[in-house]
This record gives C-alpha cells, sequence and structure tokens, in this order.
C-alpha cells in the first residue's frame, strides 16, 4: 500500500500539471486572437467596408423574416421596456413604504443610467449579435469557408472577426439610445399611469438627479461591452470544431464567457468611475 502510492499521486499531479499548462496555452491563443483582430481593424475599414455595411443591416436591424420584428432593436427596447418597469413598480412601493414615493424619478434616473441599462442592454448584445456571430463563423469553419478565404487571398481575421467587432460598436450605440429611452419611458409611464403620481413631480426629481456625465459613462460602458462580447464570439465562432455539435457548443460557451465578461466590464468600470466619491449628492 505504501509503495504504490507514490504511483497513485504522481500520475494525478502531472495531470493537474497539464491542464494547467493546457489553460494557459489556450487563453494565449485567445489573447493573440484578440489582439490579431483588433489590429486588423484597418484592413476592415479599408479594404472590407462593403462587408461592414452588410454586417451593420444583419445585425440591427436583421434580414429575411427576421426584419419584420425589428430584429436586434425590438429584442433590446423589449427588454429594457420591462426593467424600467420594474424600476418603476420596486422603486414606488419601496419609497412609499417611508413616505418619499416622490423620488421614484429618482431611482429611475440613478439605477437605469449606472447599473440597469448597461447590464441588459450587454445581456441582449450576447444573445442575440453575439450568439448569431459565433453561430455564423462557426458554420463557415465546419464547412471550410473560411480555410477557403485564406486561399483566394482574404484576410480571413479582419474580413470576419474584425468587421463583426467594428459592426458591434457601430451598432449598439443607437441600440444603447433605444435602450436607454425605452427604461426612461417605462419608468415614468408606469409611475405617473398606474400609480397615479404627479408628472411634474416625477420630472422634478428625474430631471434633478439625472447627471449628463453618467449618460456619457454609461455609454462608454455600453461600447466596451460591445467590443468585448463581439470579440469572445468571434473567437469561438472562429475555431470552432466537431461539425455542427461543436458549433452549438462553441455558441454556449461564448455567450456564458461573454455575459460573464460584460458584467465584469460594468463592474471595473463602475469601480474605476464612482469607486470614490460615487459621484452623486442625494440634496440635489
Amino acid at each position: 500500500m505504501i509503495s504504490g502510492a507514490p504511483s497513485q499521486i504522481h500520475p494525478r499531479l502531472r495531470r493537474v500539471f497539464t491542464e494547467r499548462v493546457e489553460g494557459l496555452e489556450r487563453t494565449g491563443v485567445q489573447a493573440r486572437f484578440y489582439f490579431q483582430t483588433i489590429a486588423s481593424t484597418r484592413d476592415a475599414l479599408v479594404h472590407y467596408h462593403t462587408e461592414l455595411i452588410r454586417l451593420i443591416a444583419q445585425m440591427s436591424l436583421g434580414t429575411g423574416a427576421l426584419a419584420i420584428i425589428g430584429g436586434t432593436v425590438v429584442i433590446v427596447g423589449f427588454l429594457t421596456l420591462s426593467t424600467g418597469a420594474l424600476v418603476a413598480v420596486q422603486g414606488y412601493n419601496q419609497f412609499a413604504n417611508v413616505g418619499v414615493e416622490a423620488l421614484t424619478g429618482f431611482a429611475s434616473a440613478y439605477f437605469n443610467v449606472r447599473l440597469i441599462a448597461p447590464v441588459i442592454a450587454g445581456i441582449a448584445l450576447a444573445a442575440t449579435i453575439g450568439a448569431g456571430a459565433t453561430a455564423q463563423l462557426g458554420a463557415m469553419r465546419i464547412n471550410e469557408e473560411i480555410d477557403a478565404l485564406e486561399v483566394i487571398g482574404v484576410r480571413s481575421i479582419a474580413y470576419l472577426a474584425s468587421n463583426r467587432v467594428l459592426a458591434g460598436v457601430i451598432v449598439v450605440i443607437p441600440l444603447y439610445c433605444i435602450a436607454m429611452l425605452s427604461a426612461f419611458f417605462a419608468a415614468r409611464f408606469g409611475t405617473t399611469f398606474f400609480y397615479g403620481q404627479s408628472s411634474g413631480v416625477y420630472d422634478h426629481y428625474f430631471n434633478t438627479f439625472l447627471n449628463p456625465q453618467d449618460i456619457i459613462w454609461s455609454f462608454l460602458q455600453a461600447v466596451l461591452m460591445a467590443v468585448v462580447i463581439m470579440l469572445v464570439h468571434t473567437y469561438y465562432g472562429y475555431t470552432a470544431t466537431g461539425g455542427p455539435a461543436g458549433v452549438g457548443e462553441a455558441v454556449g460557451r461564448a455567450v456564458r464567457t461573454s455575459m460573464i465578461a460584460a458584467v465584469f466590464v460594468v463592474l471595473f468600470i463602475s469601480l474605476a468611475i464612482y469607486g470614490q466619491s460615487g459621484n452623486f449628492n442625494l440634496s440635489g
């Protein structure tokens, strides 16, 4: 028993070490792909701008049957409408418990801008634009279309990955405008129409606590999330293996990874911007 113990421990340690090394190698390969994708954005703008325009149209309003309902625009709008309505419901009820329900406008101006709208927009981007990009690139990989592009002299990373990252960044700006306006409208409508609060009272506290700088930082969060999400999804689609089942697994891994990365982007930017003073004055 004692003499056999080292022979049992040694393979286990070797397996753990091998897994750690393989994990570091995958991380390095992934980081190199991200660097190449960002470095190839110039080639995408100069040589493949026609494909960029097509991707912008596809990501925003959709193509085919999806264009009937407006594609990602409608999905993001509905998601933020629901969260804005929840701000009205929870905010009004919680503030009413302590007799300050007039501050519901403050809740909308504060939480929608700093936390709710960026996170929901990131989830929507990962579940729609990102997942679609992974599936498209994965299908091209298993059908050897990416190899065919390389054979005919097309820079595949610039044409496929960099273009999608650029398109995601361009599309997220109007999408985030719609998301923010939808959240603001739903919170105001729910508070004034269903709970009967005066629109003047709501608008007063909303305008008092809405900081224009917070909106600018919120847009920065959305743009950085779009970059991270599209980088993650293009990597998993570009490197997909194992046939159609492998593409499905790549989409699942990409969605999980991009959602975690988007939350960390919001967390770190919020800590960097609001970590010291908070940029908040309750007295108005």
